[in-house]
């Protein structure tokens, strides 16, 4: 196998484990309000989600064509720029994990693959300007669109049913979240599976393997869908459990709105081609929620270490991957210290995380310590 074809496996590889990674990181943004509210059980809804985000994977490559062939110049990029790159993605990943912080898969992927790309070719291979358009406008733009649609549709949801609170008004919300759950998911697979699909399609234009332009093969969007319908499947507890329970008290009418919001959002950018992140747009949705129903309970601390971590988000992926680069683009040998090493840091990141474990048995429970001071939004 020549040096090529043995860096177009390595990348294949990698950016599976990549979208793996993405899929337990971002299951808490279909299924935690269900979750949280008793609407699904915590390994139906896993199943669920992981089951749509296959199908959803299948419904465009919008997406796709603004990874392969829209943020950085595809003919200045190289498979080990690449590889370096989803390095920086799985490293961040890993490590907002383990921390429960449901920060952005989709911007760990960009950044990693800006800084790799900046790091080897120069800023003249990474098209800033579609950078602005479509990943950091949309960032800021979408948790406001989102959680302003979800703080309408929870107001009039309550108010909608203010003589009508029975158990058969909750039941019916609870019903209704696991339609709105499912389409979150579908929407998540349609907008999510892409960005490792346009990841591989990359790859094999950089190759040869491709034209330019070239669609994602049949064989890409399947296999990308499998991962992070398998990632979504195994469960990303912790970040789950922030959702669902640590930015506020969800009850199912709340639920039904913040995923109805997400589904609305994800999809007309995914119709558009906007990368979007997810994660934003469902904690954004989640946190309108909470403001949308009277005395409801706002965590405004762990709203704001979200934050952070939104903004650390494609500086420290891109840090990473240009740090990877600086290793990987020294031939076969590179590429395989890098990978070890990333290996290497995924292994400390998970032993790490046992000492403390959340499964779908505790998922709901919140540790006394995490506790924390809410204050009631008016």
């Amino acid at each position: 196998m020549d040096h090529v074809s043995f860096l177009v496996v390595v990348v294949i590889v990698t950016a599976l484990a990549f979208d793996f990674t993405n899929g337990f990181h971002d299951t808490a943004n279909a299924m935690a309000t269900s979750i949280a509210t008793g609407a699904l059980r915590p390994k139906v809804a896993v199943a669920i989600s992981g089951a749509l985000n296959l199908v959803g994977a299948f419904l465009s490559v919008e997406v796709a064509h603004t990874i392969s062939g829209g943020i950085v110049d595809d003919k200045l990029v190289s498979p080990a720029m690449i590889f370096a790159g989803l390095v920086g993605a799985i490293v961040w990943n890993l490590l907002t994990w383990l921390l429960g912080l449901p920060s952005s898969s989709s911007h760990a992927l960009f950044g990693g693959l800006i800084g790799a790309v900046w790091f080897s070719a120069g800023s003249s291979g990474v098209h800033f300007d579609t950078v602005v358009e479509k990943i950091l406008i949309p960032a800021v733009a979408a948790p406001f669109v989102a959680g302003f649609v979800a703080m309408t549709a929870t107001y009039l949801a309550y108010r909608i049913t203010a003589k009508e609170r029975s158990d058969t008004t909750r039941d019916g919300f609870r019903i209704g979240q696991i339609a709105s759950a499912s389409l979150v998911s579908l929407a998540h697979g349609t907008n999510d599976a892409q960005k490792t699909m346009g990841v591989i399609t990359l790859t094999l234009i950089s190759a040869g393997a491709l034209d330019q332009g070239a669609d994602p093969p049949f064989w890409v969007i399947l296999s990308a869908g499998l991962a992070i319908a398998l990632g979504t499947y195994i469960g990303g507890w912790r970040i789950i459990r922030t959702m669902g329970k640590g930015i506020t008290e969800i009850e199912s009418p709340q639920g039904f709105a913040a995923e109805s919001g997400s589904t609305a959002v994800i999809l007309a950018s995914s119709h558009l081609g906007f990368a979007l992140s997810t994660t934003q747009v469902c904690s954004g949705a989640i946190l309108g929620s909470g403001l949308g129903r009277r005395l409801a309970e706002v965590r405004w601390n762990v709203a704001g270490r979200m934050a952070v971590a939104w903004l650390l988000t494609l500086p420290a992926a891109a840090g990473v991957g240009a740090l990877a680069a600086s290793v990987a683009t020294h031939g076969d040998l590179g590429v395989t210290i890098a990978a070890v090493a990333a290996l290497a840091v995924a292994a400390g990141i998970y032993a790490a995380s046992r000492r403390t474990p959340v499964h779908s048995g505790n998922v709901n429970e919140v540790p006394e310590q995490r506790r924390e001071p809410a204050r009631a939004a008016a």
